[in-house]
């Protein structure tokens, strides 16, 4: 479980990014974050593997303070939370396998380590990540040779590599057009029903949460103003959390995931 308890983060040119966040995150749920930008979505999913540290109140993750996190511990700390970016953060010029398998690099003793010397476990554990995002056939080519929604794919995998109990995305389908992004999302909700992962993704599609996410927590300025479920979205609650009410493509999306 993932449990903020009146936390803060004040920025130093005094931007508060988290105000007074209280909230409680079960082990297999699929969350969605949304807000204009700058209310503090990256902020919020970027304390949680201490990419930001927290000013004050209490952070913890499975019983675990993740501000006293520090050296070796925060290191396998991490090791159980995968983070996938809007830029995909590929090596471009090497294989497609080869990428997956950096996942696998902590793991390794030194010596194999730098010399690349992955175990037969790894390289099979690589393939079947690739298999779970349905791109098993992408593996030997370079990764500067797909898609930006491929190559997306493959940063999922590569997370997947790690055997994580949390997923944390970053606007991981902005860069996408439409089409792809509902590939990429579709592989997001399958691992998150099919693996028992918890999914949280800061995402400015309002659509695309409505339609894959099972819960919403909506920021503004830095506070949760709405954390509820899926279909308890409304017009209110979206002029608290944007200043606007649901579009027409949202609420069919909205319909479609109440079916």
């Amino acid at each position: 479980m993932i449990k903020f308890e009146k936390v803060d983060k004040v920025y130093g040119n005094g931007v508060k990014g988290m105000d007074q966040v209280s909230l409680e995150i079960r082990q297999g749920e699929f969350v969605a974050i949304i807000g204009l930008s700058g209310a503090g979505k990256s902020t919020l999913i970027r304390t949680i593997n201490k990419m930001i540290d927290i000013t004050s109140g209490k952070l913890t993750v499975n019983g675990i303070d993740v501000s006293a996190l520090k050296g070796r511990a925060l290191r396998k700390y991490r090791r159980k939370i995968g983070m996938v970016f809007q830029s995909f953060n590929l090596v471009s010029r090497i294989s497609v396998i080869s990428n997956v398998l950096t996942a696998r690099v902590a793991d390794l003793s030194l010596f194999r380590a730098l010399f690349g010397l992955y175990r037969k476990k790894d390289k099979i554990l690589a393939l079947e990540s690739l298999d779970k995002v349905g791109i098993l056939d992408k593996a030997y080519i370079r990764a500067d040779q797909l898609s930006g929604g491929q190559q997306q794919r493959v940063a999922l995998a590569r997370t997947l590599a790690q055997e994580p109990q949390i997923i944390l995305a970053d606007e991981p389908v902005a860069a996408l057009d439409p089409v792809m992004a509902e590939v990429v999302m579709d592989d997001f909700k399958r691992i998150n029903r099919d693996l028992n992962i918890t999914v949280i993704i800061n995402i400015h599609h309002v659509d695309l949460a409505l339609q894959y996410a099972d819960r919403i927590i909506g920021i503004r300025a830095g506070r949760i103003v709405y954390d509820g479920p899926t279909e308890s979205i409304t017009d209110e609650v979206l002029k608290t959390i944007y200043g606007r009410s649901l579009t027409e493509d949202e609420l069919l999306k909205k319909e479609k995931k109440n079916a």
